[in-house]
C-alpha cells in the first residue's frame, strides 16, 4: 500500500546550514506519529517543506504517492494537507463561525454565498458542517463572537478546526498545546483521540512528552535535521541516543 506521506532523501539547506538533513520516513493512512527532537532540530522545517511553504534543497516529497516538493502551498492545501503553525494566526476581524467557512472554502463553495440568505441548499449544508466542526471542538456557542476575543485555548482549539474544515487527509499539528494549561492540554488530548478515532491521519510536533508518548502509536525523532530514532514510544524512550539528545534522564 502506498503511504499517505512520504520523505525520501530529503535536505532543506539555509544558505550553509542543513535544517533538514536527508530525511527520509513514511506516514500510513489512520497513524497518529509524533514528531520530536530539540529546538532548532528542524521539526518546522519539515512542517514547512510537507506544506508548500518552502521548497526543498535535495530529494522528493510524495502525497498519496505524488511528487508535491515543487507544489504551490494552495494546490497542496486543496489535494488534502492541512496544517496548524506553533504561532497562533486567526484574523483578527472574522467571527468564529467565519474562520471555520473562509477554510471550507478552500475546497469547496465560496464563502460570500454561505453567508446569504438566499443561499443554496449545499450553501446551507456547508454552514450546518462549519457548527458540526465547532461543536466537535466545544466552540459552536461562541460562533458570532470574534475569534481574538476568545481564550487562548479556544484559540488554539479553533486553529485546528479551521484545519479540519478544509476536509483534509493528513493533518500536520505544531504544538498544539504549547501554553496550554493542564485542563485545556486535557481537552486537547480528548480531541486529538477522537480525530485519529474519525480516521484523520496526524503528524504531531510537541514538546509535551507526557502528550506525545500516550497518543502516538509511533514516534520520530530529530537532532540537527536528521533522523536519530525511529518506533514506538517504549523504543524512543529508551534510547541512549535520545535521551542524551533530548529527554534527558528523570530526577
Amino acid at each position: 500500500m502506498t503511504a499517505l506521506l512520504e520523505f525520501s532523501q530529503v535536505s532543506k539547506a539555509f544558505g550553509g546550514v542543513l535544517a533538514v538533513d536527508e530525511l527520509s520516513f513514511t506516514l500510513d493512512r489512520g497513524e497518529l506519529v509524533g514528531l520530536i527532537g530539540p529546538n532548532g532540530a528542524g521539526k518546522t522545517t519539515v512542517f514547512n517543506l510537507a506544506s508548500g511553504v518552502q521548497r526543498l534543497s535535495r530529494g522528493e516529497v510524495l502525497f498519496r504517492g505524488v511528487k508535491i516538493s515543487a507544489t504551490s502551498p494552495t494546490r497542496i492545501a486543496r489535494s488534502g494537507i492541512a496544517r496548524t503553525f506553533q504561532n497562533i494566526r486567526l484574523f483578527r476581524s472574522l467571527t468564529v463561525l467565519e474562520h471555520v467557512l473562509v477554510a471550507q472554502s478552500c475546497r469547496s463553495a465560496s464563502l460570500l454565498t454561505q453567508m446569504l440568505p438566499f443561499a443554496s441548499a449545499t450553501d446551507r449544508t456547508l454552514r450546518r458542517q462549519a457548527l458540526a466542526v465547532l461543536e466537535v471542538f466545544g466552540l459552536a456557542d461562541r460562533r458570532d463572537e470574534l475569534a481574538v476575543h476568545l481564550p487562548y485555548g479556544g484559540q488554539r482549539r479553533l486553529e485546528i478546526a479551521r484545519a479540519i474544515a478544509t476536509a483534509p487527509e493528513l493533518l500536520l499539528l505544531d504544538e498544539p498545546a504549547a501554553g496550554l494549561n493542564d485542563s485545556e492540554t486535557a481537552e486537547l488530548s480528548g480531541i486529538l483521540e477522537t480525530l485519529r478515532a474519525q480516521g484523520y491521519t496526524i503528524l504531531l510536533v510537541e514538546h509535551d512528552m507526557n502528550l506525545v508518548m500516550r497518543l502516538c502509536s509511533r514516534i520520530l525523532v530529530l537532532n540537527f535535521g536528521r533522523l536519530i530514532a525511529s518506533g514506538t514510544p517504549a523504543e524512543v524512550r529508551g534510547s541512549q541516543e535520545v535521551i542524551d539528545a533530548y529527554l534527558g534522564v528523570a530526577d
